[in-house]
């Protein structure tokens, strides 16, 4: 294995254990909420203690550019791959609301170092033809999302809640010491074969950070939404008894395997079309998938449960490509830390709007409808997003800067 392949095992490791750290609780909380408990016997504010984890998620993904240039990407992953493991172990040994919240909110806190940083050393990695990466990448953040009910449901049936919690710490923290054993691979390594970055017309990257940061703020809501809504969901239209959690569990995973298998295809897609040409048909899908999700009863859930994972999974991998296209290498690192920050401020909205409308309404019907009328936002984006043709042939931007310059 090249060290060039060693680093980016290591990064899509990285984003498997970002995902599957945040949807912990959404399954726990099912085995948690039991007359008597220290945590009470209702599901809803049990999930809205996850609240403090988004809310740092978002927060402190802001200054991470700033921290990687003055710290270096080394330093900050490692203090992602220990800090994450340090807060999941000791949100396993919480025994009251406010220290699981607080673990959980720490954890958020380093989670929040991966998107900038990761996805950074990714596209610097990946050369010219980022889609490829990027899809795979996304494919192991999925993964984490897939895994994190099914593992969790079996953990919490088979030991309890709290190794569903520590079990993934002492992976991450096994993960931490072998990151730190392991060399960075020099930046002038990714670049040596690259073509320089091209001039692209100021007013189009304007257009296409205006629309990629509106895009982060619903789908941000809408993705930790429907991750974190997942497995009530399908316990409430399917097994309808807690006891069934493994079964939970097991559908949570097949439904978000395919918006993994849907990000792998969108990234081999972007290579060979315009962002706009792949991502106009991924978010028509979207709304209507969740307003069928609104009224949906029994086996007929998980296909519309499939589509709505494939749509929201998907538009992650454009909209990450969005940033390598457009914006330039000396800015990426920054732009990507305001995108992720706006992006979890609409996350951090996620679980107070699942946990307060189903206590509410004792139903996600009323979620998943609200989720659907947001979508329709996400669609207005990608139909305002630029269609280039020079996002494929990158030597054809200077004549359209040129023009621009010059009309």
């Amino acid at each position: 294995m090249t060290p060039v392949l060693r680093q980016i095992v290591f990064i899509n490791t990285a984003h498997t254990i970002t995902h599957y750290s945040l949807v912990i609780l959404p399954t726990a909380a099912l085995a948690m909420a039991v007359p008597g408990g220290p945590f009470g016997s209702s599901y809803g504010p049990i999930l809205a203690l996850a609240t403090g984890m988004f809310v740092c998620y978002g927060l402190l993904s802001l200054p991470q550019g700033w921290l990687a240039h003055r710290f270096g990407h080394k330093i900050l992953m490692t203090a992602f791959f220990l800090g994450v493991a340090a807060c999941l172990i000791g949100a396993g040994f919480a025994d009251s609301p406010t220290m699981l919240a607080i673990a959980l909110a720490c954890a958020g806190g380093f989670a929040s170092i991966y998107h900038p940083i990761g996805t950074t050393m990714l596209v610097e990695a990946a050369g010219d033809k980022p889609g490829r990466s990027i899809g795979v990448n996304g494919v192991f953040g999925n993964l984490g999302v897939a895994l994190a009910p099914v593992v969790t449901a079996f953990l919490a049936n088979a030991v309890s809640w709290r190794a569903a919690f520590i079990a993934p710490g002492l992976f991450c923290a096994v993960v931490g010491l072998l990151w730190m054993r392991t060399p960075l691979v020099p930046a002038h390594v990714h670049h040596s074969n690259r073509r320089p970055f091209p001039p692209i017309p100021s007013h189009l990257v304007r257009r296409a950070v205006v629309v990629l940061m509106l895009i982060a703020m619903t789908s941000g809501l809408v993705f930790n939404a429907f991750t974190l809504l997942l497995p009530k969901l399908l316990q409430e239209r399917l097994a309808g008894n807690a006891t069934l959690l493994p079964l939970v569990g097991l559908t949570a995973f097949l439904v978000t395997l395919c918006g993994a298998l849907t990000q792998f295809n969108i990234g081999r897609m972007i290579d060979r079309n315009t962002l706009k040409r792949v991502f106009v048909p991924v978010s028509i899908l979207l709304a209507p998938a969740m307003l069928g999700l609104s009224f949906a009863q029994g086996w007929l859930v998980l296909p519309l449960a499939a589509a709505v994972a494939a749509s929201v999974f998907g538009q992650v991998t454009v909209n990450d490509t969005m940033t390598a296209r457009y914006i330039s290498p000396a800015l990426r690192a920054r732009i990507y830390s305001v995108r992720f920050f706006v992006g979890f401020l609409g996350s951090a909205a996620a679980a107070p709007v699942v946990s307060t409308l189903y206590e509410r309404t004792g139903t996600m019907a009323t979620v998943t409808l609200v989720l659907a009328i947001f979508s329709v936002t996400t669609l207005a984006c990608a139909l305002f997003f630029p269609n280039r043709k020079e996002e494929l042939e990158p030597e054809l931007w200077a004549v359209a800067s040129a023009q621009s310059t010059n009309p």
